[in-house]
């Protein structure tokens, strides 16, 4: 709240370079009697300051990127994390240990009761437990990053994520409990006094109460996010926001703000305007949404959201408060920037993401059910999953199915994008780019590229004609496309201030050089490819916004032919062979070098040909280090596609073998999917015993099982047909 509720500025401490990022306390002793208050900032350092001075007492150096986030514990010892993967140990102002272990950024960390035992959260969606500097356990559940912690007692803790759930873990490694609630990133979670409560906060601008494992308020602020929530002694409750606010909130009449200041609060609540795609709205058809009539209709639990269109078209959200037993206005919802009919942003319904949540009106004067649908979904399957969640009549299975498939035209089915903060920096929300490109085939709807919805056709025999199927051969290359330049040149100005001064770039050239080679069909310029390539000697640990340049430089076919000519060619296959295939390489760089590899096929294809054997054996033995890496499989999956496409019937012995042994490794179905659409095409024609080679190493086994894969159908439906070349 914008007012003076009994808060003053003490003073302002100074000694940080950069952005403060993290704080904790350190409480009082002999020799700080008023204890002092650390801070962790994106200059790599941490400054203690006392009340009694403005200056740092101390400042702790050691770290190589952004000290993310800050703990204390007894005897004064303090754990730190940071985007350089690593947590460290301090006592009397010394490093005592580093933590090594976490494969991305670290985001959170807490001292737990026992001694020297630590906890620390990270991007790459683990939590590890550390004692005596050696990792004692590691807690896997959540499905992005983890991005806070917090102790409840000697054997239990917290944990929040990007993925919207907090999940209550044993230190004996179960998860006991989740919660569900919020409907987009948490940000903060923090423990009320009596050690079992809790409060959480996040991207959906919420404060959540949690209470007997319910929660049992919702708040809503005046801004875009919450960034952080603390629990003061006294049982109050701040919270800071996007907007630069920090705001109190209590139960205590006595610390209560005016009547005047608390209706000041809730216009500016009630003024905010909330994007159409936002969390559980979804995608928004203000023609179906009921009017004001509605809000005399009390909610199901707290913090339900409804919307209601106005006798002027417009369109507002409302809140259910338990408490008070009335819906309060949180905000005017207006379209967001791009948003069209057939498009939408991804929408988190009951804790996953889903391109679209659709509401189905089944009966009269009741509320429309939900249905979650991806692109990457087949409409009749979602469309049965429906009817069986909500336990309704089969009759209503076409209905569903082409109701799907009428308002998901034109998608393209592609590799699921999470909207996550980048786990590398925690800057924009930008993850290096994915995606497919479309087309179809013989007048059919393209089940591997998706132009158009496939649908099956009902039971498919083992013994299939050839010329019914519509999976394989393939004859077009499959490329990553996905593109987000604005997050891509965002991303890359960040870099720009931690690059050498040699290597650095003008930021207003930057931004319009980047954003030109980014446009479909736009022919480079001279200084434009100069550019980038200045932009790919940057250091690996900032390169990766310049290899999703490259990526999509590679789909443009007047940057391609120059980057894929008979001089430079060579030059950016060995260049990325060696980035890709480093088994000492971070995970993001390693899976561009894959993606950009699969698209140097759209007009170099017979360069790729000329390495086949060195490309597909690095992209195997790659594969098997990183096999739990879903998204490496599936470029690598692209990558045996794009050879067995170019090489026509048959396509290399070398094929064949590493089709079976990424298959061999049960990568996801997506990948799965792929890499039988490959082998159908490596063995449609088969003249140099391509078939019996595939039957030496296994293939009839693996490619068996798969066709009992009901989710997606078309993996079994391409595996059945795979079937009847290798009886």
């Amino acid at each position: 709240m914008k007012c003076d509720s009994g808060f003053s500025e003490v003073h302002s401490m100074g000694g940080h370079t950069n952005f403060i990022s993290c704080i904790c306390v350190i409480p009082p002793d002999e020799k700080y009697p008023h204890g002092l208050i650390l801070t962790g900032s994106h200059d790599k350092t941490i400054c203690a300051f006392s009340l009694d001075s403005a200056e740092a007492v101390f400042k702790l150096c050691g770290h190589t990127d952004t000290v993310s986030c800050l703990a204390v514990g007894k005897f004064g010892t303090i754990l730190s994390g940071s985007w350089d993967m690593t947590a460290k140990v301090w006592l009397n102002q010394k490093l005592m240990m580093t933590l090594q272990g976490h494969e991305f950024a670290i985001w959170a960390g807490k001292i737990m009761p026992e001694c020297g035992v630590m906890l620390t959260g990270s991007a790459d969606k683990t939590i590890k437990m550390w004692k005596a500097g050696k990792c004692e356990r590691t807690f896997q559940g959540h499905t992005d990053c983890v991005r806070g912690l917090e102790v409840l007692s000697a054997v239990e803790f917290l944990s929040c994520s990007n993925d919207s759930s907090i999940r209550r873990w044993l230190v004996t490694g179960e998860c006991i409990q989740i919660y569900s609630g919020h409907t987009s990133f948490i940000y903060s979670i923090a423990v009320l006094p009596n050690g079992q409560d809790f409060v959480s906060a996040g991207e959906d601008r919420s404060l959540k109460v949690w209470k007997n494992d319910e929660c049992t308020q919702t708040l809503f602020l005046p801004a875009e996010s919450i960034w952080s929530v603390s629990c003061l002694l006294n049982g109050d409750i701040i919270a800071g926001s996007s907007d630069g606010v920090a705001r109190v909130f209590t139960t205590d009449p006595g610390r209560m703000a005016s009547e005047e200041h608390q209706h000041l609060f809730q216009e500016e609540v009630a003024s905010f305007k909330i994007a159409g795609n936002t969390g559980d709205l979804g995608e928004i058809k203000v023609q179906d949404l009921p009017d004001e009539r509605a809000l005399l209709v009390p909610g199901n639990r707290d913090g339900q959201t409804k919307m209601v269109k106005t006798p002027t078209g417009n369109v507002e959200a409302y809140q259910w408060s338990a408490a008070e037993c009335q819906w309060s206005k949180i905000g005017d919802v207006i379209g967001s920037a791009g948003a069209s009919p057939q498009t939408s942003g991804k929408v988190l319904y009951e804790g996953k993401e889903y391109d679209y949540v659709f509401s189905i009106d089944v009966e009269e004067g009741k509320p429309p059910l939900k249905l979650p649908y991806n692109i990457t979904d087949d409409p009749w399957f979602a469309a049965q999953k429906f009817l069986n969640d909500n336990e309704l009549s089969q009759s209503f299975l076409d209905q569903v199915a082409n109701f799907i498939t009428e308002n998901a035209k034109g998608v393209t089915i592609q590799q699921s994008v999470s909207a996550t903060v980048d786990p590398y920096t925690g800057g924009a929300r930008y993850i290096p780019g994915n995606g497919s490109n479309s087309g179809s085939r013989n007048g059919l709807s393209d089940p591997f590229t998706g132009a158009g919805r496939y649908v099956p056709t009902g039971n498919v025999s083992p013994k299939v004609n050839r010329e019914e199927n519509a999976f394989f051969p393939v004859k077009k290359f499959v490329s990553f496309q996905q593109r987000n330049p604005n997050a891509i040149v965002a991303k890359l100005v960040e870099f720009n201030a931690r690059v050498d001064a040699d290597n650095r770039v003008p930021e207003d050239v930057m931004a319009s050089e980047v954003r030109a080679l980014l446009k479909d069909n736009h022919v480079p310029t001279d200084a434009q490819m100069v550019l980038l390539e200045k932009l790919l000697r940057w250091p690996k640990d900032v390169v990766f916004p310049a290899l999703d340049v490259l990526r999509l430089a590679l789909c443009n076919r007047h940057a391609a032919a120059r980057l894929c000519d008979d001089r430079d060619g060579p030059r950016l296959v060995d260049g990325l062979l060696a980035l890709a295939a480093a088994p000492d390489n971070q995970q993001a760089n390693v899976l561009l070098g894959w993606r950009a590899l699969c698209n140097v096929f759209v007009a170099g294809a017979p360069l790729m040909l000329a390495r086949r054997d060195e490309v597909v054996a690095a992209a195997t033995a790659c594969a098997e280090l990183r096999r739990d890496d879903k998204k490496l499989l599936v470029a690598t999956a692209t990558l045996l596609l794009n050879y067995a496409a170019a090489g026509g019937g048959g396509g290399g012995e070398c094929v064949v073998r590493a089709t079976v042994s990424v298959l061999r490794m049960q990568p996801d179905r997506e990948a799965t999917f792929r890499l039988l659409v490959a082998l159908g095409t490596l063995l449609w024609d088969d003249g140099g015993g391509a078939v019996e080679l595939a039957r030496s190493l296994g293939a009839s086994r693996l490619v068996a099982a798969a066709t009992s894969v009901s989710d997606p159908p078309k993996v079994s439906e391409c595996a059945l047909h795979l079937t009847s070349i290798l009886l």
